[in-house]
């Protein structure tokens, strides 16, 4: 089963303006000096917003702009320690899931 194209566009696009600087939700925040300084940090913007992110029954997305806050504002939190994330995470949001294995099971497909 592939990600649909809904998915796909929304994680393209979060991407895209997180890696940019120019994310709406972190306004004001530099935080584009944090890739390659404190990976980590960014690593849990990506682990929130997969957690979060969820889809209908037909693969569209229904909470891209849910999404990209509750991850976003844990950057806001780690550049701003004043900055109160409402509501608290709770712990499925932001679990760290275990990497892929280092090889495919199966071969690619066209």
């Amino acid at each position: 089963m592939k990600l649909s194209a809904s998915f796909s566009g929304a994680l393209r696009t979060f991407a895209y303006f997180m890696a940019s600087g120019t994310q709406n939700t972190l306004q004001g925040v530099d935080y584009v000096s944090l890739y390659g300084e404190e990976p980590s940090a960014i690593e849990l913007v990506f682990a929130i917003y997969a957690n979060v992110i969820e889809l209908d029954e037909d693969g569209t997305v229904v909470n891209a702009k849910y999404a990209e806050k509750r991850a976003t504002d844990s950057l806001r939190a780690y550049c701003d320690p004043s900055f109160v994330v409402t509501p608290p995470y709770e712990d499925w949001e932001t679990v760290l899931h275990g990497p892929p294995p280092l090889r495919d099971s199966v071969s690619p497909t066209p």
